[in-house]
């Protein structure tokens, strides 16, 4: 097979490897989780490594960019199995959560697990953190892997993912994994690869 065609096929594919994952949930997390009505995926909070090629405005903005597009995606994946009778919780639309986060002031102004609770009105919230980094750019990847047959991670992504739950004032569920992406990494890709794995354990998905 011609390298450019074995190339493309890889920038098509993200390949994702991943190391031990660490996972907590109470006791009767399932039993609180089946109890509530609704629950909420709050913006995640986005930490991008400093570049020396953008400036910190930049950065800034584009944590702020990709906050929203993780919280979509999460989503539309949560949405996508609700659909498929896995999970029985109404999941509030992103557009009502994010416009009471703003009313309330919500990055700028942090409120705590109870108080996003009470803006938003829902029983549980699903709050997330990034950490994203590029240890290779997708050109320095594609010239290693020409030289030596070898792709090297463009993206790596720390991951803790959790559930609260309202009514008790809780944490019901933190899920924490490290993952790595080669070219054509993307926050949907990433974001199925995180939702896989934690909904093994996660209270709202029906086993």
């Amino acid at each position: 097979m011609r390298p450019i065609k074995i190339l493309s096929i890889v920038v098509i594919t993200a390949l994702l490897f991943s190391s031990c994952a660490k996972i907590f949930y109470s006791p009767d997390a399932y039993t609180l989780a089946s109890n509530q009505k609704t629950f909420a995926i709050i913006p995640p909070s986005i930490s991008i490594a400093a570049n020396k090629k953008i400036d910190a405005e930049s950065i800034k903005e584009q944590q702020r960019t990709e906050s929203l597009n993780f919280q979509k995606e999460m989503y539309s994946w949560m949405l996508k199995r609700k659909m498929q009778g896995r999970v029985l919780q109404e999941i509030q639309e992103v557009e009502t959560t994010n416009a009471l986060l703003k009313k309330a002031g919500y990055p700028e102004n942090p409120l705590t697990s109870a108080e996003l609770c009470s803006v938003l009105g829902v029983d549980g919230i699903m709050s997330s953190n990034y950490s994203l980094s590029k240890p290779m750019s997708d050109g320095a990847a594609v010239a290693v892997a020409l030289l030596v047959g070898a792709w090297g991670a463009t993206n790596e992504v720390t991951v803790s993912l959790s559930i609260n739950d309202c009514m008790n004032k809780k944490l019901i569920f933190n899920y924490d994994h490290k993952y790595s992406g080669s070219i054509g990494s993307s926050p949907a890709r990433l974001v199925d690869a995180l939702m896989r794995e934690a909904s093994k354990k996660m209270p709202y998905m029906v086993q």
